[in-house]
This record gives structure tokens, sequence and C-alpha cells, in this order.
């Protein structure tokens, strides 16, 4: 049963205010914090070693010389905090080789500032007052469109008539009202009619342009003006040189 475009436009305003009310930050957290982790579990368990001579040497002065405690259970506890120590220095030195890997990729990501990234998102950023996002259609159906800014707020939405394949929408910043809203990152929904059954919800790939790279707990980003991502969610990179030519 195919539904009114109000209705439609009514899905996508819906799913942009979700997306931007609900929607995970980017974390900016250094790998200091893995490395502090680290730090922390050695110190507990150096205490928590110590404490374990000074009890063993405590029972060793107090036992029983005709019946001399069993060397067996100490020498095991012993074994096994020398395993966990060893298993927890190997994790921060692979924090650290990681943390290095990381800032190599930073070093050499400087030569991306300037070009054209893409990535699999339903957020985008407004760059000098223009945002570009693509989108797939299986039909000519119906498209609603809908953007809503940081606080949940619809600033803008539009019905069209897709082309079958890639879509491109280009938003110049221009809300429903008129005004050019500021740069910053925005929410978007992209609700097509299905042939039967409900509307589907088309997945968005936003463009921007490389204004930076940061270091994160989870790896590292790629800024697009104020939106960030993973390094790893970026489908695509044009040269700054090439698309200027």
């Amino acid at each position: 049963m195919s539904i009114s475009t109000a209705t439609l436009l009514t899905l996508a305003e819906g799913a942009a205010k979700k997306t931007a009310l609900t929607g995970t930050a980017t974390s900016t957290s250094s790998s200091s914090t893995t490395s502090s982790t680290s730090d922390a579990a050695l110190s507990s368990l150096g205490q928590n070693y110590t404490e374990f001579l000074t009890l063993l040497t405590t029972q060793l002065e107090h036992q029983d010389p005709s019946s001399p405690m069993s060397t067996d259970s100490f020498t095991s506890e012993l074994a096994q905090f020398a395993g966990v120590e060893q298993q927890v220095q190997t994790n921060s030195n692979l924090a650290t080789l990681i943390s290095a890997t990381q800032e190599n990729t930073l070093a050499e990501g400087k030569s991306l500032l300037g070009s054209t990234a893409t990535a699999t998102s339903s957020r985008f950023a407004l760059q000098n007052g223009s945002a570009e996002t693509s989108y797939t259609a299986s039909s000519t159906a119906p498209v609603a469109i809908a953007v809503s800014d940081a606080s949940g707020t619809i600033v803008k939405t539009e019905t069209l008539t897709p082309a079958v394949g890639t879509n491109t929408w280009t938003w110049n910043g221009v809300s429903d009202s008129g005004s050019s809203e500021p740069n910053g990152i925005y929410s978007i929904s992209v609700m097509q009619t299905a042939a039967s059954g409900p509307p589907q919800s088309l997945a968005t790939t936003t463009a921007g342009t490389i204004t930076g790279l940061n270091q994160s707990s989870s790896g590292v980003n790629v800024n697009l003006g104020d939106y960030s991502t993973s390094l790893g969610n970026v489908t695509g990179i044009t040269d700054a040189s090439s698309s200027s030519s």
C-alpha cells in the first residue's frame, strides 16, 4: 500500500531527529587511556605481589619445624604472578606500538588535508555553506529527505523523484524558513516508498573536505569540518590536486 508524500516526509524527519539526539559522539580521548590503565594494573599487581611475599615470609617464620609447609602452593602462586605481570607488560607494550603507528599515520595524513573524503554515515558537515550526501535508489519511487541540527530541530526537508542508482543531494545551508544555517554537524535521513511493505530508509554517504586528523582511543579520526569519523569508515578519498584540476 502506497503512502502519501507527507507521511514519507514525517518518517524521514523522525529518523533524522533520532539520529541527532541518540547518535554516539566520536571519542576524542587519547590512546594514553590504554597506557594509564596498563600502568595502574602493573601498580596494583606490584602491591599484591609485595603483600603476598610478606604473608609468605611471615608464614614461613611461624611454621611448625616438624611439619614444614609444602612449597607447591606458593611456587604455583609465584608462577601465576609472573604470568600475569608478563601479560600486563605485553599489553602495555602493544598499546605503545599502536600509539606509535597512529602517530605515524597522523604524520603521513597531513598530505590528505584539503582532499575530499566520503564515508557512510547518517551525519554530515556543513562546510562553508555547503554539504553533500549520496544515496542509492532501487526505483524512481518518491524520496523524502530531512536534515536535523544537533538539537533535533528539523531545518531542511525536500521530496523528489530519484534516478535508479546513485543519487547525489547537495544542500546550500539554507533552511526551509529561508535562513542560512551555521557550519556544523547535521543529521540526515532519506526515506523511499517501497513497492510493497513499509517505506525504506536508504543509507547515505557523506562527502566533505578533510580539515584535519586526530588520534583517539579507537584509532585515527578524519575531520570533515566539525564532523569526525574513524579513518576505517572512510570509503574514498579524492586528492585535492585531482579535484581542482
